[in-house]
């Protein structure tokens, strides 16, 4: 599924490190907003994850669930259509998260 994550964070220091964490989870499509292709559980786990990293009285952050039905209607201009990533790019994602620090791990799925 994909999830569409935005932000406003008037705070600089804070806004970069959300945006830096966000890499880690999506592809930034513009300045404050990303595409995740994420499971439910994998959702609730970022949803709190980004809630330790902000202050609910000062900052917005949304996060928006389309249907995966709906990505073959995406109509974008001066950017690709959102796609999820290769299987590959999906399990050293999981991988980098569950260890915390990103190793380079070559997986060859069949």
């Amino acid at each position: 599924m994909l999830v569409l994550v935005t932000y406003d964070i008037p705070d600089n220091k804070r806004r970069t490190k959300l945006a830096t964490f966000l890499e880690g989870y999506g592809r930034r499509v513009q300045k404050s907003v990303f595409e995740c292709f994420l499971n439910l559980g994998e959702m609730k786990m970022l949803f709190q994850k980004v809630q330790e990293r902000i202050e609910v009285k000062e900052d917005n952050v949304r996060f928006y669930w389309i249907a995966a039905d709906a990505l073959p209607k995406t109509l974008t201009l001066g950017s690709e259509r959102p796609e999820p990533p290769p299987d590959f790019l999906y399990y050293l994602t999981l991988v980098c998260r569950f260890y915390l620090r990103c190793k380079v791990v070559w997986v060859q799925i069949h």
